[in-house]
């Protein structure tokens, strides 16, 4: 076992109580709890209803186990309620599982993205598990009158073996709560997990199957009205006047004004939005007939001059403010392209350099240079944005989909002249996310709107609003460079990479470390589109490009790819070249052969064209090995195998669940995903245009090889997406015959 305090930060992690009706409460500084709603809740006594917890366990013995973190498919409402029942050791089965609702002041971070729910939550939830475990232990040993170390547990009861006494935790939950919270704890043996590790389906999948009220657009209440915006057309546009003369006489339209959702003199935050803040809103009794009238509305709009905005310089709340500017124009896909093009031929913002890359390219036989792009991209989440607020002059009341709403709380206060606390935001479950939630317009929009009519709102996009209104993953390109001496080594290796508006480079990842001369730039180009956070954010570029060129640049050198990259990786481990390396070449180099073992590599079945790709992002390691054939000139992929170095996997089902998404998703995004841009406008607004990926293109068979080991639970929503895409062109390269560059791979299969 492992000893650890229960102190791990600043404030007091843990506190117990006696509940009035009976049973023990364990409180977090950092997470809480919400009142079970449904049948369930009948089960568990009033009184604990008016706590905020993240324990509960009564005399009944009935466990109440909170999810703190916004769920989106990602299965944290299992995944992490299942650490905290490992330490506590009771039966899976027998635990109610609720979603707990944003409080910020119990909570440390609130916010699902970066694939690092469970990685933040691993240790905390099991300090709080085995603490409470301890805390029953103590009880059930002063009782009894018995040393506690004699006392053992197992699926929720206490056992005294030499006595032959045992009890339920209902039993001992009240005796518990008025011990003192031990200083320091034992956390169970890896090797003695029974819940973690193993295959748990997801607690929601009665409710999802079933149809029950789940999602933001689900939700009604009594007196609720339906509001719709009426953005800008195209970027760079902003609102000028309206004619709502004939919309207004229509049919269920209550009210037709306009907003600003985010006043000029609003410190802005990472997750505001900058594009389309003042625009026409319609209310009215239902979706159609508002919808209705939205259309009637004739707006007129006008350029927008160049702006500037005041914007946190972090995401720490209190940071410095730094000053942005919105670039004024309307911009096209076409100038976009022949903009980036330039900047990749001038020099860069150098961010890394080891040994004298410059003078080794002078001196090389031979150098290897190629450029790769990739287009705007929109989130396309299954569930388009909606929001539900109730804003009276007192407070504010919020429930919809959103990732972070602690990011967003501040700025809700700051637009509705509202302390926080005032605020409350309960968590929908939301369908789908990818980063899109993350940025919490749809909140503001929806609470302005309630404030202006002083009645409660619903807020709906139709989907042509989501794809046309913002957020999209940035364009970018990037440049490779390699250098081969006359013993066709690999002497100097070179990164030149940015987008509109920011760069994807991340200097210190692989190949950096494993070659003595590296260099690795950056530039950015200023934009009115808005951009925001997409599945795996920058590495979902950076390692499509990456991964190709050094399946190109082993075929220049004569070398099988994995070969090749694992020659890279045994330098980085042996003889590492800088300080900053951050990966590891051991665990990366794992996943390698993993997979090489698992596909069976040189084994390549008649008819099928592989491609290998691996990467390293949110503090996991994962390959991929993809097979592809050709039919009538269009790709399909057979087969994936994956290996991934998630550290200790929670929940296998969930994990795998996981990477089959995110490597159809990488496969549908690198073939077919683009949102061209011209003159400020979407050329795409539905799913009549904007291609996905279909049932019948997605693999066959998609395995999944996790690594064993004990390191500690990183990422998995994200790390197993941005290896799909090189996965993908490197296999079409050998079932072609010519690399392809630029995304979306299909436009460049097709006949010229």
């Amino acid at each position: 076992m492992t000893l650890i305090k229960t102190t791990l930060n600043r404030r007091s992690f843990l506190k117990a109580a006696l509940l009035a009706g009976g049973g023990m409460v364990l409180h977090f500084s950092w997470l809480a709890g919400c009142k079970p709603a449904g049948k369930k809740a009948l089960e568990l006594p009033e009184e604990w209803f008016e706590m905020n917890s993240y324990i509960k366990i009564g005399e009944n013995g009935v466990v109440t186990l909170f999810n703190p973190n916004p769920e989106f498919g990602q299965n944290v409402k299992t995944s992490l309620p299942m650490i905290l029942a490992e330490e506590l050791d009771v039966d899976w089965e027998e635990v109610i599982i609720e979603q707990a609702d944003f409080y910020p002041e119990r909570y440390e971070r609130q916010f699902t993205g970066g694939s690092q729910s469970v990685r933040q939550a691993w240790s905390p939830l099991r300090t709080a598990g085995a603490t409470a475990r301890q805390m029953l232990v103590l009880a059930a040993a002063a009782q009894w009158n018995v040393p506690a170390s004699e006392i053992t547990t197992e699926a929720g009861r206490l056992l005294h073996k030499n006595s032959g006494k045992n009890a339920g935790y209902g039993e001992m939950a009240s005796a518990a709560a008025k011990i003192p919270v031990p200083k320091e704890v034992k956390l169970k043996a890896v090797s003695d997990f029974k819940v973690v590790g193993s295959s748990k389906k997801n607690v929601e999948i009665k409710n999802i199957l079933s149809g029950k009220s789940l999602f933001g657009l689900d939700y009604k209440t009594e007196g609720m009205l339906i509001a719709m915006i009426v953005h800008p057309p195209a970027f760079g546009l902003r609102f000028k006047s309206m004619d709502d003369s004939v919309a207004k006489s229509m049919p269920g339209v209550k009210a037709i004004f306009t907003i600003d959702s985010l006043k000029e003199d609003i410190v802005q935050n990472f997750f505001d939005t900058t594009s389309f803040t003042k625009f026409a809103v319609v209310v009215g009794n239902t979706t159609w007939e508002v919808l209705q009238a939205k259309k009637a509305l004739k707006v007129e709009w006008e350029q927008e001059p160049e702006r500037t905005f005041k914007m946190g310089s972090s995401w720490t709340p209190g940071a410095k403010t730094i000053e942005a500017k919105y670039p004024s124009g309307l911009e096209s896909t076409e100038n976009h392209r022949a903009m980036m093009e330039v900047f990749s031929k001038k020099p860069g913002n150098i961010i890394r350099r080891d040994g004298d890359p410059e003078r080794a390219f002078k001196s090389a036989v031979k150098i290897l240079e190629r450029t790769y792009t990739a287009p705007f991209l929109a989130h396309n989440t299954m569930e388009p944005v909606n929001c539900f607020a109730h804003v009276t002059a007192d407070k504010a009341e919020l429930y919809g989909p959103i990732q972070a709403p602690e990011f967003i709380v501040g700025t809700l206060s700051q637009r509705l002249g509202l302390p926080k606390e005032k605020i409350q935001i309960r968590l929908a479950r939301m369908g789908g996310g990818f980063g899109r939630r993350a940025y919490g317009h749809h909140f503001i929009e929806a609470a302005v709107i309630s404030q202006q009519v002083k009645a409660p709102v619903k807020l709906v996009y139709t989907r042509e609003d989501e794809m046309t209104a913002g957020i999209y993953r940035p364009t970018y390109s990037a440049t490779y460079r390699a250098a081969l001496d006359r013993d066709n080594k690999l002497i100097a290796f070179q990164v030149k990479a940015g987008g509109i508006p920011e760069t994807p480079v991340h200097a210190d990842r692989f190949p950096a470390g494993a070659i003595d001369n590296y260099l690795a730039e950056g530039w950015q180009i200023p934009s009115n589109i808005t951009i925001g956070a997409f599945r795996a954010p920058r590495s979902n570029f950076i390692a499509s490009a990456e991964q190709s060129f050094l399946d190109e640049l082993a075929m220049e050198m004569g070398k099988d790819p994995i070969d090749f990259r694992l020659e890279l990786l045994e330098r980085a481990k042996t003889n590492p070249v800088g300080e900053k390396n951050d990966y590891d070449p051991v665990r990366y180099a794992g996943v390698l052969e993993l997979v090489r073992e698992k596909s069976k590599w040189k084994e390549t079945p008649q008819g099928v064209h592989r491609g290998v790709s691996a990467y390293f992002c949110h503090n996991s390691y994962v390959a991929e090995v993809l097979d592809l054939v050709m039919k009538n000139n269009a790709p399909k992929v057979e087969k994936v195998v994956a290996a991934i170095d998630c550290g200790i996997v929670v929940n296998k089902d969930g994990a795998t669940n996981m990477a089959e998404g995110a490597i159809i998703d990488g496969i549908g995004n690198a073939l077919y995903g683009e949102l061209p841009f011209k003159d400020g406008v979407p050329q795409k607004n539905n799913f009549t245009t904007y291609r996905l990926i279909r049932m019948n293109e997605a693999p066959k068979t998609i395995e999944v090889h996790f690594v064993q080991n004990e390191e500690d639970p990183t990422g998995m929503g994200e790390p197993p997406f941005p290896p799909a895409f090189a996965a993908v062109a490197n296999a079409l390269c050998r079932a072609t015959g010519k690399r392809f560059y630029n995304q979306p791979f299909i436009n460049e299969l097709k006949p010229t």
